[in-house]
């Protein structure tokens, strides 16, 4: 067999709504070392959760047209609930070439390790309107009492913390309270990370949950999945001018810029721009 040479492997894309993703990446990056990475940040249309079906699907399948087109990955992981719980069937059909890694609520690891049988999925309102959300629980946590939270502001908050600014403890403790249910003198003790903007305020949920909960990051399993689906070239190296990030409304501040050095990611200057 012959080995590709380090320039010759094609790069992993990861794609999310803004920079929740990095969660994954980070994870992806780190299995997955003799790989270059192009993250994509659809910042013109963030936040996805508040969005209707239909214009976003669209939006997302174009925007997909454009990427794919442009950066030719050899697979590419949608690091967003919203996106892929709306978009991944369709993203599959209309690109069968391609390998897609999608994210989902886990729910079935929720269901699994739950002992009260109490599990809170924390999600956008996309996410948790979703049919294929609630088919997850129907097929994996039928026997569980399953809450769905849907945040309109912590993406949001999220995004604010990752750059650096301060948030109101109140504020956060008011997003996450619904998701802390007692019942029949047992609670909530598993909490579904369903945007991959939330595990960078992790701590913070820790610090101000009312009882000590099992916060669920589905990041280093999406990693995993990727791993499994790209083999690994044995040899190669990673490739040079891969690493970079690309945002849809070309305009980054400095806060974002810094955020992408300490990713060790570099900032496009030619964004593929943004559909519609």
């Amino acid at each position: 067999m012959t080995t590709p040479a380090a320039n010759e492997l094609k790069p992993i894309l990861v794609f999310d709504s803004g920079i929740g993703g990095l969660t994954v990446l980070r994870e992806a990056r780190l299995l997955m070392p003799e790989r270059g990475f192009i993250y994509v940040a659809d910042d013109a249309g963030f936040p996805y959760g508040g969005w209707e079906e239909g214009p976003l699907k669209a939006r997302i399948i174009e925007l997909f047209r454009r990427l794919l087109d442009r950066y030719d990955p050899e697979a590419v992981i949608v690091a967003c609930n919203t996106a892929f719980t709306l978009a991944g069937a369709e993203l599959r059909e209309a690109f069968p070439a391609m390998r897609f890694i999608g994210t989902v609520p886990a729910i079935k690891p929720a269901a699994e390790r739950t002992r009260s049988g109490l599990v809170s999925v924390l999600a956008t309102p996309g996410t948790v309107r979703r049919a294929y959300t609630r088919d997850l629980i129907q097929s994996f946590a039928s026997q569980c009492h399953v809450r769905l939270v849907g945040s309109e502001n912590l993406a949001r908050m999220a995004e604010a913390y990752i750059r650096g600014e301060t948030l109101d403890d109140a504020a956060v403790l008011a997003e996450i309270a619904p998701c802390f249910v007692e019942k029949d003198e047992t609670r909530t003790d598993i909490i579904v990370l369903a945007c991959t903007h939330y595990p960078f305020l992790a701590n913070v949920f820790r610090r101000l949950a009312p009882w000590p909960v099992d916060w669920l990051d589905p990041a280093e399993a999406i990693a995993r999945q990727a791993r499994r689906l790209v083999p690994l070239v044995e040899g190669a190296e990673h490739p040079d001018g891969f690493d970079f990030a690309v945002f849809t409304s070309g305009r980054q501040d400095f806060s974002t810029r810094r955020l992408m050095q300490g990713m060790g990611l570099t900032v496009s200057e030619g964004p593929v721009g943004s559909p519609g």
